[in-house]
C-alpha cells in the first residue's frame, strides 16, 4: 500500500523497519559471522534463541551461496522462521548475545539474514519436510496462533493426524491481527501455513470450542489436545468516560490498520500502558500523522516492561513519555477531549515484585487529546480454560516440563501459560509440547 501523504517520507505507514537484504548484502553480512561455538559450548546466538535455530550453521550456508540449505536449517528448527525473522526482538535475543557486541562492534544482522534465506525458499515454494510413517492417534490443536501452528507441524512430522481448530477465519493469532504493520504485514505467514498444510495438518476455521464444538466431543475425537488459545481482548481501564468515541483498545487499533481501515486520530494521541504493544501503537500513531504522541505509564522507565530498544526507537521517532502518570478519567461530550491524570510515586513491592505505584493527592492535571489508545494488557481466558477441567493459576494454565496440564491428555503453551510473550517463545512452547505429546501417546500405545 502507498504511504499516507502527510507522513514523513521515512515513516511511511506500511514501510518495514527492517527491509530485506539483497543477495550481495546478505553475502557481505554473513561474512561478518565468527561462527562461534563448538562441541563443548554452543554459540551464544544459538543459546539465546528459544526455538534453537542453528544460527552459525545457517549463516555459513548463506555465505557459501546455499540459501536453500540455510532455509532448511531455519524451518527445521522454527516452522515460522520467516515470520520470526521479522517480529523477533533479536536485539534482546540472538543479536544481543552476538560476541561482536562484547567487542564493541555491531552485531551480525541475524534477523535480516534469516529473512533473506526464508524468503528465497518461500518464493521457490520449497518443501523441506515429509511425514514419518502415519500413526493411528489423532491430536486436536485449539488455536492457530504461533504455539498451535508449531505444535501441529511438529506432530505432523511425527506422523500424527492433526486437526487445528481456530475461532477466527484466518490462522496466525496475534501475528495476523496485532503485530504492528511496520514489523510484519501478513507475508510470509500464509506460505508458512501452506508448508504446515502440506504435512497433512487440517484446519477448521470459524470453530469456537465450547460453543460450536464441545469439550467432550473434542476428547472423543482426539487422543490428546494442545491448548494454544492465547489471551482474550484488551483489559478495560474501568474509568469514567471510557466509552467515549476516540478511545481505542490497542488490539482493535492495530487490526483496523492492518485491515486498511485507517483510524482518524487527529494530531494529539495518548497511549496508556508500558508494554511492547503500547510502544507499537504509539509508533503507529506517528505513522498515521499524529504530531504529539504521548505514552502515559504509571511507573518509571526502569520499571517499564517494554523492550529498551523499542522505547529508544519510539523516542527517536518523536514519541514523548510521561513517567509516574496514571489516568483518572476521560473527559468529553460524545468524543474524548482530555484525560484527567495524576502523578504517582513508587511504594512497597506488589505481587509482581515491582514497586507499586501510588497516587500523590493534589497532583491532578489535564492533558488535551484527540485520541486515546489503551494498551494495558489482555484478559485471560479463564472461562474457556475451566471447561477443560485443568488446573489454573491466576487464570493461566499450569503445566509441567513437558507442557502437560493436570489432565494427562491435555497440553498447553504460548500466552495462555505465560500471560503474554514473544512469537518465538510461543513457537518454542509448541515444539516442546509436541515432544511431550509424542512421549505421552507412545506410553499410552505401548
Amino acid at each position: 500500500m502507498a504511504a499516507v501523504a502527510n507522513l514523513p517520507r521515512t515513516l511511511s505507514l506500511y514501510e518495514e523497519i527492517h527491509p530485506p537484504l539483497s543477495e550481495s548484502q546478505a553475502f557481505v553480512e554473513s561474512d561478518r559471522c565468527l561462527e562461534c561455538g563448538g562441541p563443548s559450548a554452543p554459540a551464544p546466538c544459538f543459546a539465546a534463541c528459544p526455538a534453537q535455530v542453528p544460527v552459525p550453521h545457517f549463516i555459513r550456508a548463506i555465505r557459501e551461496g546455499r540459501p536453500d540449505e540455510a532455509a532448511r536449517l531455519i524451518f527445521e528448527a522454527n516452522i515460522l522462521g520467516g515470520s520470526c525473522a521479522r517480529v523477533c526482538p533479536v536485539e534482546e535475543l540472538c543479536e544481543g548475545a552476538c560476541v561482536l557486541v562484547k567487542e564493541g562492534r555491531r552485531a551480525v544482522q541475524i534477523g535480516r539474514l534469516q529473512r533473506f534465506a526464508t524468503d528465497v525458499a518461500l518464493q521457490k515454494q520449497l518443501h523441506f519436510f515429509t511425514r514419518t510413517q502415519a500413526k493411528l492417534q489423532s491430536v486436536g490443536v485449539i488455536g492457530a496462533g504461533p504455539a498451535g501452528l508449531a505444535c501441529a507441524a511438529e506432530l505432523a512430522k511425527r506422523g500424527y493426524d492433526v486437526v487445528v481448530y481456530e475461532s477466527r477465519p484466518d490462522p496466525g493469532g496475534l501475528i495476523t491481527s496485532a503485530i504492528a504493520p511496520y514489523k510484519q504485514w501478513r507475508e510470509p505467514l500464509p506460505q508458512e501455513v501452506q508448508m504446515i498444510e502440506r504435512l497433512g495438518v487440517k484446519f477448521r476455521y470459524g470453530i469456537t470450542v465450547g460453543r460450536d464444538l464441545s469439550i467432550d466431543e473434542l476428547k472423543r475425537r482426539h487422543a490428546a489436545l494442545f491448548l494454544g488459545v492465547g489471551l482474550g481482548k484488551d483489559l478495560p481501564a474501568r474509568l469514567e468516560g471510557e466509552n467515549l468515541a476516540g478511545i481505542w483498545n490497542s488490539l482493535e487499533f492495530i487490526e483496523a490498520i492492518k485491515n486498511g481501515d485507517l483510524p482518524k486520530i487527529g494530531s494529539t494521541v495518548a497511549v496508556i500502558g508500558g508494554g511492547n504493544t503500547a510502544i507499537d501503537v504509539a509508533r503507529e500513531a506517528v505513522r498515521l500523522g499524529a504530531t504529539n504522541v504521548m505514552v502515559l505509564y504509571r511507573r518509571t522507565e526502569d520499571q517499564m516492561p517494554a523492550f529498551k530498544h523499542e522505547v529508544k526507537a519510539a523516542r527517536k521517532e518523536g514519541v514523548h513519555f510521561y513517567w509516574l502518570t496514571a489516568p483518572l478519567r476521560f473527559i468529553g461530550e460524545g468524543r474524548v477531549r482530555a484525560i484527567e491524570c495524576i502523578h504517582m510515586k513508587l511504594g512497597a513491592p506488589d505481587k509482581s515484585g515491582r514497586p507499586a505505584p501510588e497516587p500523590i493527592p493534589g497532583t491532578e492535571f489535564l492533558l488535551e487529546v484527540d485520541t486515546v489508545i489503551k494498551a494495558i494488557g489482555q484478559e485471560r481466558r479463564s472461562a474457556l480454560l475451566e471447561q477443560f477441567g485443568i488446573e489454573l493459576s491466576g487464570g493461566l494454565v499450569k503445566v509441567n516440563e513437558d507442557f502437560q496440564t493436570s489432565c494427562a491428555s491435555i497440553f498447553a503453551g504460548g500466552d495462555c501459560i505465560n500471560g503474554g510473550g514473544t512469537v518465538v517463545e510461543a513457537v518454542a512452547h509448541g515444539k516442546r509440547a509436541a515432544e511431550g505429546i509424542d512421549r505421552y501417546l507412545s506410553r499410552v500405545a505401548a
